[in-house]
This record gives C-alpha cells, sequence and structure tokens, in this order.
C-alpha cells in the first residue's frame, strides 16, 4: 500500500521513514525536520493569491551532507534557486507598483504580495532553524540572510502599495465630493431659474389663450405690463422661499 507521504516524496529517495511518518498527503506548514543525520527542510513555492492549497517542495540533507530538491533542481543550488523564484515574483510586483495609479491597480498587486509576505516569513523561520541545527553547513547562512532580503522587502513592497492605495482611495473620495458639490451646485442653479420663470411661464399659459380676448383692456400694454409685474413678485418669492435655508431640528 502507498503511503500518504510518497505522493510528496520522489520515489528515488530513501528518506527514513521517521521523516516518511511526519508526512502527509499535502505539503501542510512550512517547517524543518531532523531524523539522526538526516534533514528535510519542508517549503512552499511562490504562493498565488487564489491558491486554496499551498504547493510543497522538499530539501533533504542526507547523512553524506548531500542536498537533494523534490522537484530535481542541482542540489548545491537548490535552495537559491527556490529564493531566486521568490525573488523573481517580488520583483515583478515591484514594477507592478510603480506603474500603479489607482485603487484597481494596487488591490490585486495587494492580493498578490499577501501569502508572499508570510510565505517568506516563514520560510526564514524554517532557514534558521536550520541553520541552528546544521553548523557545519555554512551555505544555510548565506540562504538565511537571502530569506530575510527577501521577507524584508516583500513587507515594505506590500506597506508601500497598501499606504498608495489609501492615497489613491482619498484622492478619488476628494474628487467624487468635488464633482458632487459641482452636481450639488447647478443643479441649485437650475432650481433657481426654475423659480425666477416659473411664474412668467404659467401667467404666459394662462392669459395667452382666448380667455383675455373679450377683455375691454386686453388691446392694451396694461396687461403685459401686470404679467410681469405679477411673473417677477411670484418669482422672486419662489426664489426667495427656494434659497431659504432648512430649520435644523432641535432635540
Amino acid at each position: 500500500m502507498t503511503k500518504p507521504s510518497q505522493l510528496l516524496i520522489p520515489s528515488t529517495w530513501t528518506l527514513p521513514d521517521e521523516l516518511r511518518m511526519r508526512l502527509g498527503t499535502s505539503v501542510g506548514r512550512q517547517r524543518f525536520m531532523i531524523a539522526g543525520k538526516n534533514h528535510l527542510i519542508v517549503a512552499h513555492y511562490v504562493p498565488e493569491h487564489d491558491e486554496v492549497q499551498r504547493r510543497g517542495i522538499l530539501f533533504w540533507r542526507d547523512t553524506s551532507g548531500e542536498w537533494r530538491a523534490s522537484n530535481g533542481d542541482p542540489g548545491k543550488v537548490a535552495l537559491m534557486q527556490h529564493l531566486d523564484r521568490y525573488a523573481k515574483r517580488i520583483e515583478d510586483f515591484d514594477q507592478l507598483e510603480s506603474k500603479a495609479d489607482s485603487a484597481d491597480d494596487y488591490l490585486p498587486i495587494l492580493e498578490g504580495l499577501a501569502p508572499i509576505v508570510r510565505s517568506t516569513r516563514n520560510l526564514l523561520d524554517v532557514l534558521e532553524e536550520a541553520r541552528k541545527a546544521i553548523t557545519e553547513d555554512r551555505s544555510l547562512i548565506d540562504h538565511r540572510d537571502r530569506a530575510y532580503d527577501l521577507s524584508r522587502t516583500a513587507d515594505l513592497l506590500y506597506e508601500d502599495a497598501k499606504n498608495s492605495m489609501d492615497v489613491a482611495m482619498v484622492r478619488k473620495a476628494d474628487e467624487q465630493a468635488q464633482a458632487s458639490h459641482q452636481m450639488a451646485l447647478a443643479s441649485h442653479r437650475l432650481n433657481l431659474l426654475a423659480a425666477m420663470f416659473f411664474p412668467f411661464a404659467t401667467l404666459g399659459a394662462i392669459f395667452g389663450t382666448t380667455l383675455t380676448d373679450n377683455w375691454s383692456w386686453s388691446q392694451t400694454p396694461i396687461p403685459f405690463l401686470l404679467y410681469l409685474a405679477a411673473g417677477l413678485f411670484i418669482g422672486v418669492f419662489l426664489t426667495t422661499f427656494v434659497v431659504k435655508p432648512s430649520k435644523q431640528r432641535r432635540d
């Protein structure tokens, strides 16, 4: 029967059963394990923001001090190449961040960086633990230092993107507030014009019909003057009513 751990461990590896039994069908968290003189680093590939389950990669140091990687990378440089993949992804996000201009641009950057920030931080802890356990392997110091740089760079880039998105959102909100103010001002002006000229339109519609044809003074300038005076009076009254501030209700 195939053991669950064999789904992660290459078939060519002669990993001790003590380490095999500590691995399941999924990679789980990043960690460092020891069994005698065998050392195993369980790490994650560069994560994607929409990944439901992390993809795992194993680094095994056997009793002779030789490193092996489960993805087939050369043992001596496997860890460095693993870190290089993180560095490349962080650099890609750095370029995207430098071109971002709006909140919509920053959101996918933050979504992509968030799992990388966590993963590099955890990877740093794992490599630090491995460095303390394998004191004779000086290359782990370089890997640990590289992981520290990546973790710090990813963290700073995430904070910069988050701050820039906050600024972009504030700027967008200010632009929307100004646009709303301009719309409210234009609407207010239209209300004033309507209040001023609505009485003229109403009076003109009423007295411009045949209703006044039989009036004895309808052929004189008097009706027109009365029309202007009444329209102006009512218009001023309505305009004053429109611009009058509403009383605030007091508790």
